[in-house]
């Protein structure tokens, strides 16, 4: 790496005020009298600062809540990552020339963190950097360095996101692949209230945190964290089935799998002219209890409110699907029954969890009355039915077949024992 320029700037001893080489030999950490030994990111922040990526204040502190720019994440970026770019870039913006950060974001966009085209009327060193631009630069970099992690973008563009502005808004298309990467990675998480945030900003705390990280993923394969396994087959075929549980699809004859995908999107009639179903998604809750819930797609589901019972050796199992009535009289028990006879007994569910992350969830009361379907008018949302965890083979709830027609159908089942 680059030495950086040292330039004596007023008030900037925060990141880049120091020649940094790449050597991280551990240096003795001060004691920062504004993070005290009870600080949650104490340990991250005292190993970012014996390898050189961060230095504190001349007063003595660290200012763990304060704001980091873009230049100065770039800058962090460039220290910690791994591995020399084909050719190292210069002059890549033009508001950076004689900036203390100069050599250091020009390095990060040689690694493939950045790309000089997202900043086109200049990279404004000063301004906070979002999360929404946190996660891109983070699994932009891992893409440039591993093409595993680079194919995990492309298959999560069209994944379902387990944040709450997925389906509430404020989460942009473009950036599903980057925050499915992180989730999915544990480089970056969510808030208690089921979003992400991603027009938040970052502290210099959470920054050391996620630099700890960053420096484990980039030594890891993308196929060693299970949360993105899930996304990643969510975003190809539309459930997380084979990446969550034990379960096969089965082949026809000709040896054609019928997995999920061959049903998502197309439409079968419901009996006696009640309307059509439309499949989209399918989601495994891995649950052992209302707390104990073992995948990060469980959790959009389940928690201490949610309306059934785990049952142990079962899987909680989530169908996302349109309906369109074709008249006002579509009950509850008839649509249980034509559902049945096409993919799976199911029923409907309710948790906290429903409402923090904005899903449409089947209502427990009458559809008719409660206005929930309407002739003609298409209504998305999620129904739930179980999966056996274990199998002896005479079992209904360890094989289903979802039949759109008898050449389109997904069939799985669990491998007999």
């Amino acid at each position: 790496m680059k030495k950086v320029t040292q330039l004596i700037l007023s008030g900037a001893l925060v990141f880049g005020m120091f020649p940094f080489t790449g050597n991280t030999s551990q240096a003795a950490v001060a004691s920062f009298k504004d993070v005290p030994t009870s600080h949650w990111a104490k340990a991250s922040i005292d190993a970012a600062v014996a390898k050189g990526y961060f230095k504190g204040y001349s007063d003595g502190t660290f200012k763990p809540g304060a704001t980091v720019t873009r230049a100065e994440f770039a800058a962090l970026l460039a220290r910690v990552a791994k591995g020399t770019p084909d050719t190292e870039k210069t002059n890549v913006f033009k508001d950076l020339t004689g900036h203390w950060s100069e050599n250091e974001v020009n390095h990060a966009v040689s690694l493939g963190f950045l790309k000089a085209s997202d900043y086109p009327n200049g990279f404004k060193p000063g301004t906070a950097l979002t999360r929404e631009e946190m996660a891109k630069w983070l699994g932009s970099g891992l893409a440039a360095q591993d093409e595993d992690y680079k194919q995990a973008l492309k298959d999560t563009e069209n994944t379902l996101v387990p944040v709450a502005e997925y389906y509430k808004g404020g989460l942009k298309k473009a950036a599903y692949p980057y925050v499915s990467v992180v989730l999915g990675t544990g480089l970056m998480g969510g808030y208690p209230d089921g979003t992400f945030g991603p027009g938040k900003t970052t502290t210099r705390a959470e920054a050391a945190v996620i630099l700890s990280r960053y420096e484990q993923v980039q030594e890891s394969k993308a196929t060693s964290y299970k949360d993105l396994n899930e996304m990643r087959e969510v975003g190809l075929t539309g459930t997380n089935l084979t990446s969550a549980t034990p379960y096969i699809y089965l082949k026809s004859e000709e040896g054609v799998s019928s997995s999920f995908d061959r049903i998502v999107g197309k439409t079968v009639k419901l009996r006696n002219n009640l309307g059509t179903m439309t499949p989209h998604r399918m989601i495994v809750a891995d649950a052992h209890s209302k707390t104990n819930i073992n995948n990060i797609y469980g959790r959009m589901f389940i928690d201490k409110d949610y309306r059934y019972p785990i049952k142990e050796g079962y899987y909680e199992v989530f169908i996302e699907v349109t309906v369109t009535p074709s008249s006002n009289n579509l009950r509850n028990l008839t649509f249980y029954q034509e559902v049945a006879n096409v993919f799976t007994t199911v029923n409907n569910f309710n948790s906290g969890a429903v409402d923090k992350y904005g899903i449409n969830n089947l209502p427990v009361e009458d559809y008719v009355s409660s206005g929930f379907f309407k002739e003609k008018v298409d209504r998305k949302f999620w129904m739930r039915f179980g999966l056996a965890r274990t199998s002896d083979g005479s079992s209904s709830d360890s094989w289903k077949t979802f039949f759109i027609d008898n050449n389109t159908k997904a069939s799985f089942s669990l491998p007999l024992r």
